[in-house]
């Protein structure tokens, strides 16, 4: 867990508080052995296609990038004294998800250094094992978080 403002711990859950996860509604849950599951509510909102009301493909990349961000930051980091950077995303499609159902995502931080991070993510649908797109990512750590200053 990371440490808000306040000193008090922040959850995983707490961190999805920013402005992107907060506009397409991603949320956190637990798998039976413990780990995170991120779950995005199929919503109007979302979708690419409305012919065939698939979800646009922006929005599981975001879905992805959240996922695996939250995944890099080092336990006890706090997300407002540190920024994260994305250096490489690479996301592969595999397919459409299914119009009406939710979209998952599940990763792992496979390595971390004193200032980089290599994570992998994959996004599914409870109806099926099969991914929908997977991703690799790679996330810069340790930034302090402290505006520029501007030259008169």
């Amino acid at each position: 867990m990371t440490q808000s403002e306040s000193g008090e711990p922040e959850s995983l859950s707490e961190m999805l508080e920013t402005p992107h996860a907060r506009a397409i509604g991603m949320r956190l849950e637990t798998t039976a052995d413990g780990k995170p599951l991120f779950r995005l509510p199929y919503d109007y909102h979302l979708i690419g296609d409305p012919d065939s009301g698939v979800l646009h493909g922006g929005v599981i990349t975001a879905m992805l990038d959240q996922t695996a961000g939250l995944l890099a930051r080092p336990e006890g980091q706090s997300r407002e004294g540190y920024a994260l950077a994305t250096l490489d995303l690479r996301i592969d499609y595999m397919g459409p998800a299914t119009p009406g159902e939710d979209l998952l995502a599940r990763g792992e931080c496979y390595k971390r250094t004193s200032n980089i991070a290599f994570v992998r993510a994959e996004a599914f649908q409870a109806s099926s094992p099969e991914p929908i797109a997977s991703c690799v990512a790679t996330f810069m750590l340790d930034t302090p978080n402290t505006p520029v200053k501007d030259d008169p």
